[in-house]
């Protein structure tokens, strides 16, 4: 029952009228305890009751709003203060170090303590969720600043590992059906997790899986080498298919509390790493032609380009061997495009085997092929003519029952033996030698010098 709007008021109305009750009472059971009448009721006697009573009221009164007011006042300053907080924007660090402004010391097992513990856990909880909104947050935008795969794979592994308290980590992803790794930290041996058979369980059902890695998997810290309490491996799933996977793993138990950012983190960074791929194959067919895979006539340029004036800057050796098929327009006049465009992957093949390693082919149009080899002196360029002249002399390609040879004929050219202002008139020169070739006899490698 409420007679006005302060609790305390109505408590002291209550406690004094009790005491005023009390007070009236009282000398009737004294005389029934036997003190005879004429020393209980007198006025003297009575009125000392009455005013007993009011001041035992009023001492339970005070005594109510010391005790139980103060911790309902400090309980409505810490909320209070958690309001204003809020109202001004309060940072993530400010939430987390108000433990002397906002939590509630709780020194009661009563329902005032009960609020004491309530309160303190909607602070822990608001605190919780304002830093796992804030880390997605920074991790989206993370994420959208990225479009390499590999430099996305490493950061988003830093800021996960740091926001799940994990020691380690890697992210691998799906590449022609085998598994890449894309990043890793503390792991000693990332290679192994490429065949681990939770790894593969988990692409395989979809499911995250938490496991105590084996000892045939080292994690290594700057200061030690542990066996970590806890692994979680989550694979990566763009439209329900798996297109990687991350593991980390902790010397301790993973925070449940941290399990709704994390899920954030996992969807954020599978569509992100879809985006990833995408990029990196459209930016491999914009380099790539697409039926040989070497570099096309645009991109390679280009390279080339790139080539001849850090040659030129450091005075280095740049070769050039232009080739092509002989007689291809009867290889595919007999036996059709199709088999053609398998003798331009075979020749392909044949290129990447012969060159060495850092040498780049272009396609340069049709059955014209131009390979770059950096820091090839003259004779470093014909030795490498002739062993890719040879290797496809030797080569064959079966067709029902028929078997198909090809040759080629090349010529080349260099930097500083040859004399050119920029790649284009090298190009030129390389393209001469090989007309010469075709022209006396094919099947041969030609310097325009010679």
């Amino acid at each position: 029952m409420r007679i006005t709007k302060s609790v305390f008021k109505d408590l002291a109305i209550f406690m004094i009228g009790f005491g005023l009750v009390i007070g009236i009472i009282f000398p009737y059971f004294v005389i029934v305890a036997g003190v005879p009448k004429s020393y209980i009721l007198t006025p003297t006697f009575v009125t000392l009751c009455i005013l007993a009573g009011i001041f035992v009221g009023t001492v339970n009164i005070i005594l109510a709003r010391s005790i139980v007011g103060n911790r309902m006042r400090l309980l409505a300053d810490r909320m209070s203060y958690v309001k204003n907080k809020l109202g001004k924007g309060l940072s993530i660090s400010e939430l987390e170090g108000c433990e002397d402004n906002c939590i509630i010391n709780v020194d009661s097992v009563d329902v005032i303590g009960d609020s004491a513990n309530a309160f303190n856990d909607l602070v822990h909880t608001l605190s919780n969720s304002m830093r796992n909104e804030q880390a997605i947050k920074n991790f989206n935008e993370m994420l959208s600043s990225q479009l390499e795969i590999e430099q996305l794979a490493q950061k988003a592994l830093v800021q996960i590992n740091d926001f799940m308290g994990a020691q380690a980590g890697a992210i691998l992803y799906e590449q022609g059906g085998e598994l890449e790794i894309a990043a890793s930290i503390n792991i000693k041996t990332p290679e192994s997790l490429v065949t681990n058979d939770a790894v593969w369980s988990a692409l395989k059902n979809k499911t995250r899986q938490k496991f105590s890695l084996t000892s045939s998997i080292k994690i290594e810290t700057p200061l030690t080498t542990f066996t970590p309490i806890e692994t979680i491996v989550e694979p990566l799933l763009y439209k329900n298919l798996p297109i990687g996977v991350l593991i980390i793993s902790s010397s301790s138990k993973f925070i449940d509390e941290n399990t709704y950012a994390f899920e954030m983190f996992i969807r954020g960074l599978a569509l992100s790493f879809r985006n990833a791929i995408t990029y990196e194959q459209l930016q491999k067919l914009a380099a790539n032609d697409p039926l040989t895979n070497l570099y096309n006539r645009r991109f390679g340029m280009l390279r080339l380009k790139e080539e001849f004036s850090r040659a030129v800057r450091n005075n280095l050796h740049l070769g050039l061997i232009m080739f092509d098929i002989d007689h291809f327009k009867t290889v595919n006049d007999t036996y059709g495009h199709t088999v053609g465009d398998r003798v331009l992957v075979n020749i392909a093949k044949i290129s990447r085997m012969a060159v060495r390693e850092g040498d780049f082919i272009i396609r340069f149009g049709g059955e014209e092929f131009l390979v770059i080899l950096p820091g090839a002196s003259k004779e470093d360029t014909k030795f490498v003519a002739e062993r890719l002249r040879h290797m496809v002399e030797d080569s064959l390609i079966k067709y029902n029952d028929q078997e198909i040879k090809t040759t080629i004929s090349a010529g080349y050219s260099s930097f500083p033996e040859n004399e050119v202002n920029d790649e284009s008139n090298l190009v030129v020169i390389a393209d001469k030698a090989l007309y010469l070739a075709k022209e006396t006899g094919r099947n041969k490698v030609v310097c325009h010098n010679d």
